[in-house]
């Protein structure tokens, strides 16, 4: 299949037709749906899938003398944000497919496997901890605590694999699968504005985290509390979402509150509780923090003012990550090769599986262009031009890792 009917039969699939926008979240039945259209377009080709224990999926093309090491690992994630935009993630899976077609077709002879990988709960929308699936290959997550993540209905990681035929149990680092890997490239979609032309290359990734908020006030009557009785949650929730902005102007980072849970929700009964998570992130690891922790200072100190209790928990924080200088040359040059015109090197402020690999293989990225910047949200987008150029451009570079 080529790559706009590859496209065309993903497309549908976890989409609101009201908003336009993606809820493709962790084993729900639009993503079990995507990791079906995997396991086909794996099929079609002929490539064995390698399910591994921690919910990651390995599509393989081997030598045809055999070799199973040293791979080039491909693809992305097919995973969403609520009410996310269709290529965040599902571009480098379908690219990667296209990709190992053209070279087929080209009659290109492997000396090393290539994989096409797609990472389980990427975004982090179902779990609250952005790429679990690769965190938990590469140990950077305790297993222990990976089990007891728990959704918005209150089910358990460790229930909900254990539902999807997965052995809990057995989650956690990986060294024969991250053993057979040599590096790792991942196109994705860029989610800003700095791309000028249709594809780029990662210099970094830059330090990223996420944090909760608890605010613990007392649940009460809207209509009987006087205002000086009212211990409401809300307030020093405001206070902190103000102060993320001004910590994040002040520290040259950027924060955001996206995400809030009210308890118990009445229009007429003030909050007993309300749990924030701030996402902030920013060109230095000290930036982060210290933007962090001023928020934090600030949720404190309204939080006393209005007597109610605040806690502070770190639910993931990634370092800035330089991705492999050689690989990004070498990534970098086999892209200009097949395109016309220059490939531009820049950073990110989006995480990444490639970002998490890269603690224990080489990892690069290739960008493709998004017009509009706008992503996790149904506007983003990427003109099929663009995206066949992607294609081209990943070609070039699995040509020349794993055939040259």
């Amino acid at each position: 299949m080529s790559f706009e009917e590859m496209w065309a039969a993903l497309l549908p699939v976890g989409r609101d037709g009201a908003t336009g926008g993606y809820h493709r979240f962790a084993w729900t039945p639009p993503e079990l749906e995507c990791r079906a259209w995997f396991a086909d377009e794996a099929r079609r080709r002929g490539l064995p899938v390698e399910h591994d224990t921690n919910g990651n999926m390995v599509a393989w093309w081997y030598p045809d003398g055999g070799g199973r090491g040293d791979a080039v690992l491909t693809g992305s994630h097919l995973d969403s944000v609520p009410g996310g935009g269709a290529f965040d993630g599902p571009l480098g899976v379908v690219s990667a497919f296209a990709a190992v077609d053209l070279l087929r077709e080209r009659g290109a002879r492997l000396r090393r496997p290539i994989g096409i990988a797609a990472f389980a709960e990427e975004e982090g929308a179902r779990f609250g901890v952005a790429c679990l699936g690769s965190r938990l290959l590469t140990g950077a997550i305790d297993p222990v605590r990976a089990r007891a993540l728990t959704d918005a209905d209150g089910r358990t990681f460790a229930e909900v694999m254990h539902n999807a035929g997965l052995d809990p149990q057995a989650i956690g680092p990986d060294e024969d699968l991250l053993g057979r890997v040599g590096c790792h490239v991942e196109l994705h979609v860029e989610q800003g504005r700095a791309l000028r032309g249709p594809v780029g290359v990662a210099s970094a990734i830059v330090p990223h985290g996420r944090w909760r908020f608890d605010f613990h006030g007392e649940g009460n009557h809207a209509g009987t509390t006087l205002l000086g009785d009212r211990r409401d949650p809300m307030l020093p929730f405001a206070g902190m979402v103000l102060a993320a902005r001004e910590a994040a102007r002040r520290n040259g980072t950027v924060a955001t509150v996206g995400k809030v849970r009210v308890e118990p929700g009445g229009v007429n009964a003030i909050a007993s509780s309300v749990t924030a998570w701030l996402d902030a992130r920013g060109p230095a690891d000290d930036a982060v923090r210290r933007t962090v922790a001023e928020v934090d200072e600030a949720a404190r100190a309204a939080a006393r003012a209005h007597r109610v209790g605040v806690d502070l928990a770190e639910e993931s924080y990634t370092e800035i990550v330089d991705l492999d200088l050689a690989l990004r040359d070498r990534v970098r040059d086999a892209a200009e090769g097949v395109l016309d015109g220059g490939v531009p090197v820049l950073p990110t402020g989006a995480g990444h599986d490639a970002g998490i690999l890269s603690a224990r293989v080489p990892a690069a990225m290739l960008f493709v262009r998004n017009p509009t910047g706008i992503s996790h949200a149904p506007a983003e987008s990427a003109e099929t031009a663009d995206c066949l150029a992607g294609v081209e451009a990943l070609t070039g570079v699995l040509a020349d890792l794993a055939c040259g």
